[in-house]
This record gives C-alpha cells, structure tokens and sequence, in this order.
C-alpha cells in the first residue's frame, strides 16, 4: 500500500483530532482538542474558519439539522456553525475527574458514539467508558470503565460491524452491530497489542472493501486492517504522530490525516493536515438523527 501524502493548509493545531467530511458544505470539519475548537477547511486548503470551545474538545459529528454535535471534556454541546451558538445538551456524570471525552463518531443508527479516557500518562488507568447519544440527547453507556484511550470508532459499509480501539492497551476489536437499536453483540479482538513499528491505533475508518484503516500514532504510519486483523497495507507517512483518517470528496476516495504536534515525542512537524488518493472508497459517516 504505497500512497503519497501533502500538506493540505497552513493551519497547525496542537491536537488535531476527529476529521469528518460534511458532503453538504464541501468541507471538511475537525478539531483541536488542546487549543479547544472546532475547524474547518476546504480540500484546496481555502475556507479556513474556527470556533472556539470552552473546554478540552474532543471529537464531533454531523448532525442531520446541519448542527455539530460535540464532545467537550466531560459534556456534550450543539453547535451551529452558522451562528455561532454553542448549546449544552448533556454532562456526562460518573466519570473520574482525570478523565475526558476523546474519539467520536456518529454510527448507522443515527446516534452519536463517544469513549473517554484517562488524562494522566504516568499511571494511566482503563478507566474510561463507551457513551451512545441518540437523536433526542439520551445517553446509554455500552462499555464501561475498561478504556485506558477509547478510539478508533467506525463502522463497516453494512453497518453489521463497529469497530474499536484503544491506544493505551494497543487493541483493536470487531464488533457486531445492530443498526436499527445501536445494541452490541460479540465482540472479538482482532489486534490484541498492535507492534510498535506500526505505533499505537488513534482515530480509525472503514472503506467500501471493509478495510479498517487507522492511524499508526507515534509510528508515522496509517494500518489498513481486514476485519479478521490481517495488516492489509502500511503506508509510512511524513508525520510521526498521525490521529486520525477521514474519507472526503464527492468520490470519497481522497484521504485527510489529522496530527498531534508533540516535539518532546519527536515530531516537530506534526500538528499539519495530510492529504492524499486512496485506491478504495470510503464508507460515507452518518448523520446524528435530531430530526
């Protein structure tokens, strides 16, 4: 799998995190966890806008009324990108107070799905949980306290399969899933401690050929996994700290790559967005039902 990467823009997050490609505005969103926003760009690097947040900002979905839905440190707000306005919908209680939201990502049941994780590096503990939010705000915990880094959320382009990482405890899962009720059936560990030359899974999408692709954070690399965890391909990238794919354009087959800038890791270039052809489609994000 050889695929040929470039800057795409002039911005440079600390955090980038949770690309999602809205086919409606022609853009594609995406966020700063550490400098809290919400971005966004067009594919030829023009367009660049941003709205602050008032809190550590990690990931987003789009939401069928043309709303964001995010996830801020421990709640959940609306934004309309076109006003501005920043609503709350929900706090999320129960989680330790080193913790945060992190990987998001809106499934084939039309409810938003969203992991936490523990904030603490030394001594990070599996902490965090798995949260649903449907269409009317109501919230549903579907694994609980056992994440160190929840990520990795996508589906397959059936909607039958979720799957989920952790970065923490290096494993990627396959799980079956219901889409008419968003419920989780069997889970099997496709990737049980992925190999350090790959780097740890971060933010993860399926193609139309079921291949998972995910971001190889601190090894440079984007994995593209088949859904029995064979390593399909492996694509070094310009960045060491890649955290996330996304599938954007009318085709779905150009890829946009967030990145972490984190000098002390080694990567004083990262923090760019990488962009690049795919070979393969990918599988079309859905939207938060809230009509």
């Amino acid at each position: 799998m050889t695929l040929r990467f470039s800057r795409l823009g002039e911005c440079r997050p600390s955090l980038g995190e949770g690309p999602v490609w809205d086919d409606r505005r022609h853009c594609l969103f995406f966020v700063d966890i550490r400098a809290p926003a919400v971005h966004a760009i067009r594919l030829d690097g023009s367009g660049f806008r941003t709205w602050p947040m008032p809190s550590l900002t990690g990931s987003i979905g789009l939401a069928e009324s043309g709303r964001i839905i995010v996830a801020l440190q421990q709640a959940v707000a609306i934004l309309d990108p076109d006003s501005g306005d920043l609503q709350p919908l929900i706090e999320i209680t129960g989680e330790p107070a080193r913790n945060r939201l992190n990987d998001g990502k809106v499934g084939p049941d039309g409810a938003f799905w969203v992991g936490s994780m523990d904030m603490v590096h030394e001594g990070r503990t599996p902490s965090g949980s798995l949260y649903r939010i449907d269409g009317r705000g109501k919230l549903s915990v579907a694994r609980s306290h056992c994440l160190g880094v929840s990520n990795g959320l996508a589906w397959s382009g059936d909607g039958r399969t979720m799957f989920h990482a952790d970065s923490h405890q290096g494993w990627i899962d396959r799980i079956a899933f219901d889409a008419a009720s968003g419920s989780l059936g069997q889970i099997v560990r496709i990737v049980d401690a992925s190999p350090a030359e790959l780097g740890k899974p971060d933010g993860a999408a399926c193609d139309i050929e079921d291949g998972y692709w995910s971001a190889g954070v601190f090894g440079g690399r984007l994995n593209r996994w088949s859904p029995e965890g064979t390593l399909l391909g492996s694509t070094p990238l310009p960045v060491r700290t890649p955290t996330m794919p996304c599938f954007c354009g009318d085709d779905l087959k150009t890829l946009v790559l967030t990145s972490l800038r984190e000098p002390e890791h080694g990567d004083p270039d990262g923090g760019i967005l990488l962009i690049g052809r795919s070979p393969v489609a990918g599988v079309p994000v859905q939207r938060w039902r809230d009509q």
